[in-house]
């Protein structure tokens, strides 16, 4: 019997259009003799579909609302279960079945998907899903939180210094001072939950810096000055396991002419249907050996660190001035779930997703080993007054 996977993509997110462009990839990738994939929609607005005009990038061009249905989510018995919203009326009118899924897989880029919050629901109805557990998922959308926690493990990070929305308002020029006695310029500001560099912008001067804190305060609360670095290269890694069983990719040297890989470098610029396959890189990456080594050595290391799940990309900075390497972020669902950094080792697309699923399968009966239940007296006991 075929393994039902649900394919989920969308999502109140501002890189809600991309999540589209790597779940449609991810389900047309699927091996079809093994699953019964289907998609599964969630809008801007927070509302889910299911329906087979989701298989085709023309729907999200013009949406017919009339060619899908809305959906709740609901676990049952361990499995996702995507229940009939529509009103049926009329005395012989009946819900639809509900659609089943035996996995998950979360192709969610951002906030409400990668963030936690899909994977905390799915933890609680005990559905396997292929991306990384709670923890990972969340430490890996906030890079403040990210750097921290990177810093506390010894990994080389660049210097930074984490600013409120709400105290960048009230304390602007006691901010902008803060940053110029630790940071010195060029600086890069980055919302802290946010990925394919939106709102992220350079600064070179103090007037530049409060403008660029502007911009990404536009998009979160919390707010990331980062030290700039004047000459370096981005070298990029992708993971694929769970637990102890970790394995890397090939590494990529993206390639831009811009300061930093913009939102338009990294989806525009290529063909945007392909996402982040489209993007110009050289695979490996043209560095030298101890280096390429060493990327491949702190994936794993970053991976294990934020106990991961499925697959990951991890980004770092590459200092050409002083040959330093920083360890930049993680990205715990990647832009075309980077299959494009396995395809070379001979990893093809369908069988990295085979092994994703098997990964969640694996930790989901993991999760069943454990002691859920502790019979206690408390409640005989208890009179229900404080």
């Amino acid at each position: 019997m075929k393994t039902r996977l649900a394919v989920i993509f969308g999502s109140r997110a501002c890189e809600h259009d991309v999540s589209i462009i790597s779940g449609l990839q991810a389900l047309y990738a699927a091996n079809t003799q093994k699953y019964d994939a289907f998609p599964v929609y969630i809008s801007r607005e927070g509302t889910w579909f299911v329906g087979d005009a989701l298989r085709k990038m023309e729907f999200y061009k013009k949406p017919d609302w009339s060619a899908v249905r809305p959906v709740i989510p609901a676990g049952k018995r361990g499995k996702l279960a995507l229940v009939d919203a529509q009103e049926h009326k009329g005395l012989f009118k009946k819900s639809l079945p509900d659609e089943i899924a035996d996995v998950v897989m979360p192709v969610l880029h951002g906030m409400n998907g990668e963030d936690g919050t899909l994977q905390g629901m799915l933890e609680m109805w005990g559905v396997p899903y292929t991306s990384s557990g709670v923890l990972g998922s969340a430490v890996g959308m906030d890079k403040i939180a990210m750097k921290q926690l990177f810093r506390g493990c010894g990994f080389p990070v660049l210097d930074w210094v984490g600013v409120d929305r709400g105290q960048w308002f009230d304390e602007r020029e006691a901010i902008l001072d803060r940053v110029e006695s630790v940071l010195p310029y060029p600086v890069f500001v980055k919302p802290a939950n946010l990925g394919s560099s939106i709102g992220i912008s350079r600064a070179d001067n103090r007037q530049a810096l409060s403008d660029a804190l502007d911009v990404a305060a536009a998009y979160d609360r919390r707010l990331l000055v980062e030290r700039g670095l004047t000459k370096f290269q981005e070298v990029n890694c992708a993971a694929l396991g769970y637990a102890h069983e970790v394995d890397v990719s090939e590494t990529e040297m993206p390639t831009s002419w811009e300061a930093f890989l913009s939102f338009d470098d990294k989806y525009l610029r290529g063909k945007g249907a392909k996402g982040m396959e489209a993007l110009a890189r050289k695979i490996p990456a043209p560095v030298a050996p101890q280096i390429g080594a060493r990327v491949k050595e702190l994936t794993k290391e970053v991976f294990q660190a934020l106990d991961c799940k499925g697959v990951v990309r991890v980004d770092f900075l590459l200092d050409e001035e002083s040959g330093e390497l920083y360890v930049g972020e993680i990205n715990t669902i990647p832009g075309s779930l980077a299959f494009y950094l396995w395809e070379p080792m001979g990893r093809t697309f369908d069988v990295l997703i085979d092994e994703m699923v098997r990964y969640a399968q694996r930790a989901s009966q993991d999760k069943q080993q454990s002691i859920f239940s502790y019979d206690s007296s408390i409640l005989q006991r208890g009179t229900g007054k404080a």
